[in-house]
C-alpha cells in the first residue's frame, strides 16, 4: 500500500517541523549545526524556510572563513599557495582607506575600488591569491559584458589590476605576476547622446520656462566654463576675486586650479562670466553658493547648496519638455554640456586641455568627438 501523502516535508538542512496536537498547529524550528541548540521561527512555513536557507549560507561562509584563517597560519602552505584571496583584500581595503586619508585617492575611487573588490572576494575569496588564473577573470568579465554590463567589466578589471599590483608591492605575488593585465580590455560604445550647438536655444526657452532658477543659471555657467556638475554645485561668491572666478576641481582632489576671468564669454552666449554671476546674485536670496534653492515650497531651504544629483534632475526635466530629440539610445545628460562647451570654444581657437583642466590631450579628445550628432561641413580651397 503506497504512503499517505505528507502536507509537511521539508527538504531544507537544518530545519524542523513540530505538530502540536492540542491546537493543530505545525511549529518550525532551526538547528544550530555549530551548538546543536534549536531556535524557533513560528508557524510561517514560508518565512521559515527563507531563514533557515539563509542561517545555512551565513554558517558556512562562517565556516569557511574559519578553517581558511587555520590554513592561513600553515606557513608551508602560505609559502607554496599564498594567502587567500579574500585575506589579501581584505589588507589591500586598508591600504586604499590610508591612501584616501593621504589625500592620494579620492573618496569616489575608494568606494569604488572597495564595491569591486567585495565582487573578488565574493566570487574568487577562497581561491589562494597566487593560484588565481587568467581564465577565472576573464570568465567573469564576459560573464558581465553578456548581461549588457560592458562599463561594469571594465571597471572591475581596472580595480583588480590595482588588486594584484598592491600585492606585488607587498611581496605576496612575484614580480610578473597579475593575471588581470592578461585580459581583454572590454570595449565599451557610449550610448549617449551629444548635446548640438542647435539644442542650445531650446533648452534655455524650456530652462526659462521652470519654476526654478538654477538650472537657467546653470547652463550659463556650464557652457561658460566648461565645468562639471560637482564643481559648479560648489562655486561660491567668495570664489570670486581680483577680476577671476577661482576654482579647485574636486576631480582632481583639489590640485588643479583654474582662475577663469569675468570677462570670459562663451560663443553661445552674449554673457560674459561676470554677467552670469551677477544673475545668480540677484535671485534676492541669501546664499554663499552661485547656485542655490530658491524653491517657494520649502522656505527653509532657500539658499541651500544644489546638490549635483539634483542638478541632474532639473536638466532632465528642462531637456525633456524642450522637444528636442536624439538618434542615440539615450539622451544627453547635464555632463553633455561640458562636451559642448569644448567644441564651441576648440572651434575659436582657445586652449581646451588648460579650459577643462585635463592633464592629457587624449582625454580632451574624448570630449572633442561629436559621436555623429553633427555634420563636417567641407569648404572649397581658397
Amino acid at each position: 500500500m503506497a504512503a499517505r501523502p505528507r502536507s509537511h516535508n521539508i527538504d531544507v538542512p537544518n530545519l524542523y517541523q513540530k505538530l502540536d496536537k492540542r491546537s493543530g498547529k505545525v511549529y518550525y524550528q532551526y538547528r544550530d549545526s555549530r551548538t546543536g541548540r534549536f531556535h524557533g521561527l513560528g508557524t510561517d512555513k514560508k518565512r521559515a524556510v527563507s531563514i533557515a536557507k539563509e542561517l545555512n549560507e551565513r554558517i558556512a561562509q562562517q565556516l569557511i572563513d574559519h578553517y581558511q584563517t587555520i590554513l592561513d597560519q600553515n606557513v608551508p602552505k602560505v609559502k607554496t599557495k599564498g594567502i587567500s584571496t579574500k585575506t589579501w583584500c581584505q589588507r589591500y581595503i586598508k591600504i586604499i582607506k590610508e591612501k584616501e586619508t593621504n589625500n592620494e585617492l579620492s573618496p569616489f575611487t575608494v568606494n569604488q575600488r572597495i564595491r569591486h573588490t567585495n565582487i573578488l572576494i565574493r566570487r574568487l575569496g577562497t581561491t589562494g591569491i597566487r593560484d588565481i588564473d587568467t581564465k577565472s577573470l576573464a570568465t567573469i568579465f564576459d560573464e558581465y559584458c553578456a548581461r549588457g554590463k560592458r562599463s561594469m567589466a571594465r571597471s572591475l578589471r581596472s580595480s583588480w589590476v590595482d588588486i594584484f599590483k598592491e600585492a606585488q608591492h607587498a611581496g605576496e605575488v612575484d614580480g610578473n605576476f597579475n593575471p588581470a593585465t592578461s585580459t581583454k580590455v572590454p570595449h565599451v560604445k557610449i550610448l549617449r547622446g551629444r548635446l548640438r550647438r542647435t539644442d542650445w536655444p531650446a533648452l534655455v526657452l524650456s530652462a526659462k520656462q521652470q519654476s526654478l532658477l538654477y538650472p537657467l543659471h546653470a547652463l550659463y555657467l556650464g557652457i561658460t566654463t566648461g565645468l562639471r556638475r560637482s564643481d559648479l554645485c560648489n562655486l561660491k561668491f567668495t570664489d570670486v576675486k581680483d577680476d577671476h572666478l577661482f576654482v579647485k576641481l574636486s576631480k582632481a582632489r583639489g590640485q588643479t586650479k583654474l582662475a577663469f576671468p569675468l570677462t570670459l564669454t562663451s560663443p553661445l552666449t552674449d554673457m560674459t562670466l561676470a554677467d552670469i554671476i551677477e544673475m545668480c546674485r540677484s535671485t534676492g536670496i541669501k546664499s554663499d553658493y552661485l547656485l542655490h534653492q530658491t524653491g517657494k515650497n520649502a522656505p527653509e531651504r532657500r539658499g541651500k547648496r544644489i546638490l549635483p544629483n539634483g542638478l541632474s534632475m532639473a536638466f532632465k526635466e528642462l531637456r525633456d519638455a524642450s522637444g528636442l530629440s536624439w538618434d542615440s539610445p539615450s539622451p544627453p545628460s547635464f555632463h553633455e554640456i561640458r562636451s559642448l562647451a569644448e567644441r564651441i570654444y576648440s572651434e575659436h581657437g582657445y586652449d581646451t586641455q588648460t579650459l577643462l583642466g585635463h592633464k592629457t590631450r587624449k582625454m580632451t579628445d574624448r570630449y572633442h568627438d561629436a559621436r555623429g550628432s553633427e555634420y563636417t561641413f567641407i569648404t572649397p580651397p581658397k
